[in-house]
């Protein structure tokens, strides 16, 4: 029985590690216990409103086709979330060789084409579900790390989120993300 178990859960982390995704390019500036500082460069997005939890679909199908080029485009990570303006946005980062000149244009007039300026946030990682729970209880643990080492946040938290739904939430990568000032 041992043996089983071992070989179903051998196969549930490989299974889970399989799909390698692009992932934003940074620089770790620096490192502690609690968090990590990064230094990202520009980095190019597709965006939406997340209204009523249709942002992942209005996202997914851009990158699915749904495109005035109707190029499919390879899956990237993370897939972030913020606030702007009083609104949950979608962010899913465009992979690398794609720039404003050459990203397919949007068809839906609710997905837009982004830059994302560089520079350095402060990130906190986590596992478990991407629940509000759980993304709150880390945001709380970042902000009283952040405020006791003062370092100046400059935007709301961003929540990131690296695996698929199907990955156990033992394996997740999940993170809190500020940008902000050194």
């Amino acid at each position: 029985m041992k043996k089983i178990l071992l070989i179903l859960s051998s196969i549930l982390i490989l299974s889970s590690q399989v799909m390698a995704y692009e992932e934003a390019n940074y620089e770790i500036i620096k490192e502690n216990k609690n968090y990590e500082i990064r230094k990202y460069s520009d980095r190019l997005v597709i965006e939406t409103n997340s209204i009523q939890g249709n942002g992942f679909r209005k996202l997914f199908n851009y990158i699915s086709g749904n495109n005035k080029e109707n190029e499919e485009i390879k899956m990237t990570v993370p897939v972030t979330q913020e606030v702007k303006n009083g609104n949950m946005t979608m962010q899913f980062y465009l992979p690398s060789r794609f720039n404003k000149d050459n990203a397919p244009k949007p068809v839906n007039s609710e997905v837009k084409i982004l830059t994302i300026e560089g520079g350095y946030y402060a990130v906190i990682k986590y596992s478990g579900r991407s629940s509000d729970k759980n993304f709150l209880k880390n945001k709380d643990i970042l902000d009283k790390a952040l405020k006791q080492d003062n370092i100046v946040v400059l935007s709301p938290p961003i929540r990131a989120s690296y695996n698929s739904p199907f990955t156990l939430p033992i394996l997740k990568r999940n993170e809190v993300m500020y940008r902000v000032d050194l």
